[in-house]
C-alpha cells in the first residue's frame, strides 16, 4: 500500500510539474526516508490525475500507524505532510529564477505560474479552501462578499495542550519573517517548507511577494518588508504601494491601518494585502467631487461607501503620493469634537487611514479610508467597531479585507445557521439554545419582514440577513455616518485640506 501512495505522490509531482522526469527518483527517495522506509517495490498500477488530499491521507495514516506522528491529530497531521510535500518542491532559487523569466514575458504570466505552485505544492490547502461558504448580498453599496472562514484548521486539545508546553521560541519572530521559507514547524507554529517567496525591491528597500495560505479571495496575496519591523502608515507607505502597484499591475494592494482596534491582526511586522480581485469599493462611485487646493489636477472625491473614504485619481501616483501625504498629516491632527472625533486623548493617537491602490484603465487610483480608534466606556471595542447589538454576528476588528466589503465571519456561524433554520421552521424557543440565544433579538427583528418562510427559502432570508448586519458593522466603522450630520462633518474635514 504504501508503495502505491508513494507512486501517486510522486505523479501528482510530475502532473502538476512541480518536479521533472529526471527528478522522479529523487523524490521518490527522499518520499522514502520521511516515511521511515528503506526498500520499494515498483507497483505494477500506473496513476492519473492523483487526488492530492486523499493520496496525503494515506501516507498519513501509514505513518500514524508507524508512530512517526506524536499523535494523529490535525496540527500533527498538518506538520508531517508538509514534510511529505517538502520532498517535491523546487528549490527557492528555482522558483524565482522561473518567476523572473516568466515577468520578462508579462507579470500576469508570472503571478498566474507562482499563484499555481502555491496551490500545487499544497501551501495553499485547495480542499480546505472549498469548504468555505461564500455568497453575496445585495446593498445600498452595491453587491457585498460574504464568507464564512472554514479552511482555517481548529486547534484540537492535544495540540493546545501541547503548545502550552512547548518552549517558546522567537524563530521565525512572526508568521510573516523571511524565515518561514522551509521551516519544519512545530506544534505552535505551523510547517512551511512548501512555502515560497518572490523577493522584491519597493522604496529601495527588499521585501518579500507570498499568497496567504487562507486565500479569503482571488490571488490573495501578502507582501512584507524584509526586516521584522511594525506597521507604520507615512508617505513611505504610499510609495511602496504604488512600486508594487508598477510591478504587477493587474493587482490591487492596500495596507491595515496600524492602530490597534482598526489595524489588521498582525501589528508588529510591516505588510500589505493584495490580489487579483474586484471588491464593491473598488466598484463603488464617486458620492461628492472634491478639488482639494494645490491639487486641482487631481481627481478627487467622497466614494459612496459606509466608511470614509476619499478616493484620488492621476496618471503620475508621485501626485498622489504627494496628496496622500497632506490628507493623511492633516486627518493624524483633526479634532471636531461636535462629530466625536479626537486626534488624540491623553497622550494617545486615534487618527490614521487605512490605504488601498490599483490600477484603471491606465491610471492610478489610490483610496484612503479614515479611521479612528478611540473607545468609550460605552464602547470598550471601539466607537468606531461592530456595536455590540452585531457581535453575534461580527464583533473582530474591521481590518482591510471587511474595508474592501468582504466579511471574514467566525466559523462558527456555518453550524448557528443550520440550527437557527432548524428552529425558525419548527417554530422553537431560539432563546432555549445556548449557542443561539445571541442571536434571537435579531431573528425578532427580521423575521415580521417576510410573509412566507419556507424550507426552499430560510437559507436565503438567513444569508440575506446576515449580509444586511455586515452592512451595519461597515456603518459603524465609518467615522461619517451616511447621513445629511454625517456628510457635512465630512465635508469639515475636507475644507481644511
Amino acid at each position: 500500500m504504501i508503495n502505491e501512495s508513494i507512486k501517486k505522490l510522486v505523479q501528482y509531482g510530475l502532473e502538476t510539474g512541480l518536479i521533472e522526469k529526471e527528478d522522479e527518483i529523487y523524490a521518490l527517495n527522499r518520499l522514502l526516508e520521511v516515511m521511515g522506509e528503506d526498500s520499494y517495490e515498483e507497483p505494477m498500477q500506473t496513476f492519473e490525475n492523483v487526488d492530492l488530499e486523499s493520496t496525503l491521507n494515506e501516507l498519513l495514516d501509514e505513518a500514524v500507524s508507524r508512530g512517526l506522528l506524536e499523535n494523529d491529530s490535525i496540527t500533527y497531521r498538518d506538520l508531517f505532510d508538509t514534510k511529505l510535500m517538502d520532498c517535491l518542491m523546487p528549490r527557492p532559487s528555482e522558483v524565482v529564477r522561473r518567476f523572473n523569466d516568466l515577468y520578462r514575458e508579462s507579470p500576469k504570466k508570472a503571478s498566474d505560474y507562482f499563484y499555481k505552485l502555491s496551490q500545487d505544492s499544497n501551501y495553499i490547502r485547495r480542499y480546505r479552501i472549498k469548504k468555505d461558504m461564500r455568497w453575496t448580498v445585495e446593498s445600498d453599496f452595491g453587491d457585498i462578499d460574504i464568507s464564512i472562514n472554514l479552511s482555517k484548521p481548529e486547534k484540537d486539545p492535544k495540540a493546545i495542550a501541547a503548545a502550552g508546553k512547548a518552549k517558546s521560541s522567537s524563530y521565525p519572530k512572526c508568521l510573516l519573517c523571511k524565515e518561514n521559507v522551509g521551516y519544519a514547524g512545530r506544534v505552535n507554529h505551523p510547517a512551511r517548507q512548501n512555502h515560497r517567496v518572490i523577493p522584491l525591491t519597493i522604496n529601495q528597500t527588499s521585501w518579500g511577494f507570498q499568497y496567504s495560505p487562507y486565500v479569503y479571495y482571488n490571488e490573495h496575496c501578502i507582501v512584507f518588508n524584509g526586516e521584522h519591523v511594525p506597521m507604520k502608515i507615512e508617505r513611505a507607505t504610499f510609495v511602496k504601494l504604488f512600486d508594487f502597484i508598477k510591478f504587477l499591475p493587474h493587482y490591487f494592494i492596500g495596507s491595515n491601518a496600524d492602530l490597534p482596534i482598526v489595524g489588521g491582526s498582525i501589528l508588529s511586522h510591516d505588510h500589505y494585502q493584495g490580489g487579483h480581485y474586484t471588491f464593491a469599493m473598488e466598484k463603488a462611485p464617486f458620492e461628492k467631487k472634491i478639488t482639494i487646493p494645490g491639487y486641482e489636477d487631481v481627481e478627487a472625491g467622497i466614494v459612496k461607501w459606509p466608511l470614509s473614504v476619499i478616493r484620488i485619481r492621476h496618471r503620475d501616483e508621485t501626485r498622489l503620493i504627494d496628496l496622500a501625504e497632506h490628507i493623511l498629516n492633516k486627518w493624524r491632527g483633526y479634532t471636531d469634537e461636535a462629530a466625536f472625533i479626537f486626534a488624540e486623548t491623553d497622550g494617545e493617537p486615534h487618527n490614521t487611514i487605512t490605504p488601498i491602490a490599483r490600477m484603471k484603465d491606465g491610471i492610478f487610483e489610490l483610496d484612503l479610508t479614515l479611521r479612528n480608534n478611540i473607545t468609550t466606556d460605552e464602547c470598550p471595542l471601539g466607537v468606531y467597531h461592530p456595536h455590540a447589538q452585531y457581535h453575534h454576528i461580527k464583533k473582530e476588528n474591521i481590518g482591510l479585507i471587511e474595508v474592501m466589503g468582504l466579511a471574514v465571519l467566525p466559523a462558527r456561524l456555518k453550524e448557528e445557521l443550520a440550527l437557527l433554520k432548524q428552529y425558525i421552521l419548527e417554530g422553537k424557543d431560539i432563546r432555549s439554545n445556548e449557542k443561539l440565544a445571541p442571536h434571537a433579538d435579531w431573528v425578532d427583528e427580521f423575521l415580521p419582514k417576510y410573509s412566507d418562510i419556507n424550507k426552499e427559502n430560510i437559507m436565503d432570508i438567513l444569508k440575506k440577513e446576515v449580509g444586511n448586519v455586515f452592512v451595519h458593522v461597515l456603518e459603524d466603522a465609518g467615522v461619517y455616518k451616511c447621513t445629511p450630520q454625517g456628510r457635512e462633518a465630512f465635508m469639515r474635514f475636507i475644507k481644511t485640506l
